[in-house]
C-alpha cells in the first residue's frame, strides 16, 4: 500500500463513520491513521463476524472491507448488510479480485472496487464522493420536513424602525457560526427569521431543519432528534436517521425550546457542547457540524428561576439574542405585510397597493392581533376568499378584525348541554371551542388559554384516545 500524497483531493471530505475490515494486522494500523488523519472516524475490524457485530450495536456511513479473510468473509459481511437493510455504502478494498469479482460485488451493491495496493487519495476521493451522496440524502430528508411549499428566498418584511433593527441584527450575525436565540411572542416569524439567518450564512446550501419541540411526544423525542439504531425500543423496525443528523452541514432551528423537559435538556446540551450524537440504542458517538439556532415565546430566565430551564443550556443557547416585535408594535408594517401574505396566497409575484382599501387597512391598523403576523396571514386568506380577488374591504375581514372596539368574543357555551359536566368535559369543551376560534391553531390556542404547547398537544392527544376507547 502506498504512502499518503499532499493531493489536495485526499482532504476535505465531511467527516463519515467508516468499519474498515482487513485480516491483515499491519494494514489495519495504517488503514485506521491515514483514515483518521484524513477526518473521519474509523472503527477497525479483523474479521467478519467482528465487523458483524460491530453493525449491530452501531451505524456508519461506509464500509471498507477486503475480500478474502479467514472464517465470514468480505461477501459475507455484504450478505449481512443487504439481509439486514443496513443503510451504508460498501466499499470493496482486495488485492485478490479480478473482473469478475467486481462485476459481482456492483451487482451485490458495493459502491466501489479498489484493487490493492491503492494510494490513499485513491480511496479519499471515494469517501469524498460518498460523503457528496450522504449530504444530498440529508438535504432530501430535511425537505421532507417541511411544512410549507417550495419558496423563494425568505423576505423580512418591514421598514419600521423595530423590524430595522432585526434586519441589521440578521445582517450581522448570519455570516458566523454562532448560535442564536430568537424570543418573540406566537405567531411573530421566528422561523422566517431563522430561515433569513440560514439563507445568509456560509450553510446556505445544505440542510435548514425546522423542529417544533413542543409537538414531539415525550416518549419520541430523543429518538426524533437523535436517532435510532434497529430494536432500540418496541417499534423501530429499521435503523433512523435523527433530525440533527439530517441537518448535518446546515441549520438546526429548534422552536418553541421551552417545552424540553429537563432530561433532554441535559442532552441538548451535552450535544451543543460536544457536537456528538449517539443513536437511542448505539454505544458510539459521531460527529455532527451544525449551527443550532432556537426560539422560545417563553421566558426562559424566568424559567430559570423557577427551575424548569437549565440555567447552562440558557447560557449556551444565548450566545446572540434576537428579539422579535408584536405586530401591534410595528402597525405601519401591516399594509406592506398585508399585501405580501396576498401574494402568497395567491401565488403572485406582487400584487397592487390598492388591493386592499383604505378603510380596510386603517381596520386592520386598529385591530390588537394577539396572534400577531400568523393572524394576519389567517385574516388575509379570509378576504381574499370573500372578495373573489377584487379590491378587500372592511366587510370582507374576518368578524374579529372588522368587529368595533371594545366588543367581547363570544362567550364559551359550556352550559349548554341535557347534563351536569364534569371538570374534564368542560376543560375539553373550553379548549376545543378556542382551538375552533382560531381555526385549528395551535399555538394561538395554548396562548389564549395560557398553558404550554406541549400541555395542549397532550390534551388533545387525551381527547382522542378517551373518544377511540368510548367508541369501542
Amino acid at each position: 500500500m502506498s504512502s499518503r500524497t499532499d493531493d489536495a483531493s485526499a482532504k476535505g471530505a465531511q467527516r463519515l463513520r467508516l468499519l474498515f475490515v482487513d485480516d491483515e494486522a499491519p494494514i489495519r494500523m495504517v488503514m485506521g491513521d491515514e483514515l483518521e488523519q484524513i477526518g473521519h472516524d474509523v472503527t477497525v475490524c479483523e474479521g467478519g463476524q467482528e465487523a458483524i457485530d460491530a453493525l449491530s450495536e452501531n451505524a456508519y456511513d461506509a464500509v471498507i472491507t477486503d475480500l478474502k479473510m479467514p472464517g465470514i468473509d468480505g461477501w459475507g459481511v455484504i450478505e449481512h448488510i443487504n439481509k439486514q437493510k443496513i443503510e451504508t455504502d460498501i466499499i470493496i478494498s482486495t488485492g485478490h479480485g479480478g473482473i469478475e469479482d467486481a462485476i459481482r460485488a456492483i451487482r451485490s451493491g458495493a459502491y466501489d472496487f479498489l484493487r490493492k495496493p491503492y494510494k490513499i487519495v485513491e480511496i479519499a476521493n471515494v469517501l469524498n464522493r460518498v460523503a457528496a451522496k450522504r449530504s444530498l440524502e440529508n438535504r432530501a430528508m430535511a425537505l421532507e420536513t417541511e411544512l410549507q411549499s417550495v419558496r423563494g428566498k425568505t423576505q423580512l418584511i418591514g421598514e419600521t424602525e423595530p423590524m430595522q433593527r432585526v434586519k441589521t441584527l440578521v445582517e450581522r450575525i448570519a455570516p458566523t457560526d454562532s448560535s442564536v436565540l430568537i424570543l418573540g411572542e406566537t405567531g411573530t416569524g421566528k422561523e422566517v427569521v431563522a430561515r433569513s439567518i440560514h439563507e445568509h450564512s456560509s450553510r446556505s446550501k445544505m440542510p435548514f431543519v425546522a423542529v417544533n419541540c413542543g409537538a414531539l411526544p415525550d416518549n419520541l423525542v430523543e429518538s426524533e432528534l437523535f436517532g435510532h439504531k434497529k430494536g432500540a425500543f418496541t417499534g423501530a423496525e429499521t435503523p433512523r436517521k435523527g433530525l440533527i443528523e439530517v441537518a448535518n452541514g446546515g441549520t438546526l432551528f429548534l422552536d418553541e425550546l421551552g417545552e424540553l423537559d429537563k432530561s433532554m435538556q441535559v442532552k441538548m446540551l451535552r450535544f451543543l457542547e460536544s457536537g456528538e450524537v449517539r443513536r437511542v440504542g448505539e454505544n458510539e458517538s459521531f460527529n455532527v457540524d451544525v449551527r443550532v439556532v432556537c426560539a422560545t415565546n417563553r421566558n426562559l430566565q424566568d424559567m430559570v428561576a423557577e427551575g424548569s430551564f437549565r440555567e447552562d443550556l440558557f447560557f449556551r443557547v444565548n450566545t446572540f439574542e434576537i428579539r422579535l416585535p408584536s405586530l401591534r408594535e410595528r402597525k405601519d408594517d401591516i399594509h406592506e405585510l398585508a399585501l405580501f401574505l396576498i401574494a402568497r396566497c395567491t401565488k403572485r409575484a406582487s400584487v397592487r397597493r390598492d388591493l386592499i382599501s383604505p378603510k380596510a387597512v386603517e381596520m386592520m391598523r386598529s385591530h390588537d392581533w394577539a396572534g400577531n403576523v400568523r393572524e394576519l396571514a389567517n385574516a388575509v386568506e379570509h378576504a381574499v376568499i370573500l372578495s373573489g380577488g377584487q379590491t378587500i374591504e372592511p366587510e370582507h375581514l374576518p368578524g374579529s378584525v372588522s368587529r368595533k372596539a371594545g366588543s367581547s368574543d363570544k362567550p364559551f357555551l359550556v352550559t349548554n348541554f341535557t347534563h351536569p359536566l364534569t371538570l374534564r368535559e368542560i376543560e375539553e369543551e373550553v379548549i376545543m371551542q378556542t382551538l375552533e376560534k382560531y381555526n385549528g391553531d395551535k399555538p394561538q390556542t395554548s396562548d389564549e388559554l395560557g398553558i404550554a404547547l406541549k400541555t395542549l398537544y397532550n390534551k388533545l392527544n387525551q381527547y382522542q384516545n378517551h373518544d377511540q376507547a368510548d367508541a369501542a
